[in-house]
């Protein structure tokens, strides 16, 4: 299956692709940076001569810089549309109980036209990594990158899933007043899944081959999934200069769960503190300003040459 879905990816040639070879040096510098920092060779050497939950520490913020990673690799692939607009620093979207019961209690054709007021609602929010909007089409993406959904019940991710649709109707007027008026037509949402081994493309899941549909970027997504490669034969790189006596003691240990786990680390809505503030309750206020009405859903991957 993954083999098909990565055939998919690359059976869709767009205007815009990233030349690996270009990106190369980009791409090398973005993991030294983060790989070479908290995760150097001399940190890694201080904490297995330290104690055993500095040691410990280390080895579970790995998943937590992969994390970062991604969310900076789509950044600078991004750059390479030009119609893109990418929005990823503090996007905080109100998320009200009425938006929540909206999206909870109705079919999708019922709320796909509606848009919600971004100055109205409570305290609680969402926090996408990215909203990526093409100036051209007026579509914009909504995407939470996670690292696995390894961990997740069925039950949670739709949860997560009904949270993305909810802050969705408000992303038109959020834009709109906060981004130079700039227009948005459909919003569209994606969960990215780095793991690749639980996918549903029609249900808004995908893998990081498909991020070539959401930036119309050939090679997009074989350019990230390099550059995590690159990330983790670094990070290996710098654990093996670093180990020691210290190093192989915790090494022979991890059957008690030192040991870097699929979902340790893993990026979740929890790590936004405004998930845990309580609603206040505001009503949402319904726009009509004119402008035509906003559809909202998930992430669609284009047919053949329909673009």
């Amino acid at each position: 299956m993954t083999t098909l879905l990565a055939t998919s990816a690359r059976a869709t040639p767009y205007q815009h692709s990233a030349d690996f070879k270009l990106l190369e040096p980009q791409l090398e510098a973005l993991v030294t940076e983060i790989a070479d920092s908290a995760l150097c060779v001399e940190a890694m050497r201080n904490a297995f001569e330290g104690s055993l939950e500095e040691a410990a520490s280390v080895l579970r913020s790995v998943p937590v810089h992969e994390g970062r990673l991604l969310e900076r690799g789509i950044d600078l692939l991004a750059a390479c549309n030009p119609d893109l607009v990418v929005l990823s620093e503090n996007i905080r979207l109100p998320l009200t109980p009425t938006a929540m019961q909206l999206v909870e209690h109705n079919e999708a054709h019922l709320y796909r036209g509606l848009t919600l007021d971004a100055d109205t609602g409570g305290r609680k929010s969402y926090t996408p990594d990215h909203v990526i909007i093409n100036r051209q089409t007026g579509i914009a993406h909504m995407v939470d990158v996670k690292r696995s959904l390894t961990s997740y019940e069925a039950s949670r991710i739709t949860e997560l899933k009904n949270r993305m649709l909810a802050s969705a109707l408000v992303v038109p007027d959020h834009v709109y007043k906060g981004h130079h008026r700039l227009s948005v037509k459909e919003v569209r949402v994606v969960i990215l899944n780095a793991h690749g081994g639980r996918t549903d493309i029609k249900g808004g899941i995908w893998p990081l081959s498909h991020l070539d549909h959401l930036l119309e970027v050939t090679g997009a997504g074989e350019a990230l999934l390099a550059l995590r490669k690159m990330f983790r034969e670094r990070v290996d790189a710098n654990w093996r200069a670093a180990r020691g006596p210290v190093a192989e003691k915790v090494t022979r240990g991890s059957s008690s769960g030192i040991v870097l786990q699929e979902q340790a680390g893993e990026g979740t809505d929890a790590d936004d503190p405004a998930e845990h503030l309580t609603d206040a309750g505001e009503g949402d206020a319904i726009l009509d300003n004119g402008r035509p009405p906003v559809i909202v859903g998930f992430a669609q991957v284009p047919a053949a040459g329909s673009h």
